[in-house]
């Protein structure tokens, strides 16, 4: 039998893509990156940063190959986590594309905004994202209901914020990625009651800051186990 005889053939005309909703926190605001699409269709329209995905590969690899060349950070050093497929019939005026769409969390050091920028992506604010092409608007928003999620049953929002930081810092992560405020007292005798976090001795440069404030980190073999077996903050 001939190939195109073949009655599956018409399965196979299907194209894969994956996209990433890349969150960074700067110590103070929530982002996240979106890249400009430089050829048609939607032609200078803001997108989620992604890549087609070629027959002989896998969508972690490709995941893995944006993160090195586009963001210029290791993969394996964030949290990285597939979301789901978006797979609309029309989502793309190109053809049938089925979108493995991922996050990931980012410290955003000078480093890697200055990396991101030269590959002419920016950086949005978590809360002031504009309308974009394809379905990618529905894709933020799923990432940031899983989030939401994650941020309330695993510590992953200490893979967002610098080695030291301090409880506003802390604070200001978790109500970005929860769009609410939080208690003060209420949180900081949650977070201290996780054990989660140690005291570094240090403080914050009155040079650059208006009040001293301490300096934290968290247990990093603490944060491993709560990160696997979960954790209510009940935020």
């Amino acid at each position: 039998m001939k190939l195109e005889e073949n009655p599956l053939v018409e399965y196979f005309q299907v194209a894969i893509a994956s996209s990433l909703v890349l969150f960074g926190f700067d110590g103070e605001e929530l982002f996240i990156l979106l890249s400009r699409k430089s050829h048609e269709p939607f032609k200078d329209a803001y997108i989620l940063p992604g890549k087609y995905v070629k027959p002989s590969e896998g969508n972690d690899a490709v995941m893995h190959e944006l993160l090195n060349e586009r963001i210029g950070v290791n993969p394996d050093s964030i949290y990285l986590e597939q979301l789901k497929a978006f797979s609309k019939v029309f989502r793309n005026p190109l053809g049938r594309v089925v979108n493995i769409a991922y996050y990931a969390l980012v410290k955003l050091t000078p480093e890697v905004k200055k990396h991101s920028n030269d590959f002419e992506n920016d950086w949005i604010p978590y809360n002031k994202i504009p309308d974009l092409a394809f379905d990618h608007n529905d894709i933020i928003i799923y990432a940031k209901e899983r989030l939401k999620r994650r941020v309330k049953r695993r510590p992953v929002g200490f893979n967002l914020l610098p080695e030291e930081f301090t409880l506003s810092q802390l604070q200001a992560l978790y109500e970005k990625a929860l769009n609410r405020e939080l208690d003060k007292r209420n949180f900081r005798k949650k977070i201290f009651n996780s054990n989660l976090i140690i005291e570094t001795g240090n403080q914050t440069d009155p040079n650059l800051y208006r009040k001293v404030s301490k300096l934290y980190r968290f247990d990093e073999e603490k944060y491993e186990k709560m990160t696997l077996k979960g954790y209510d903050f009940l935020f």
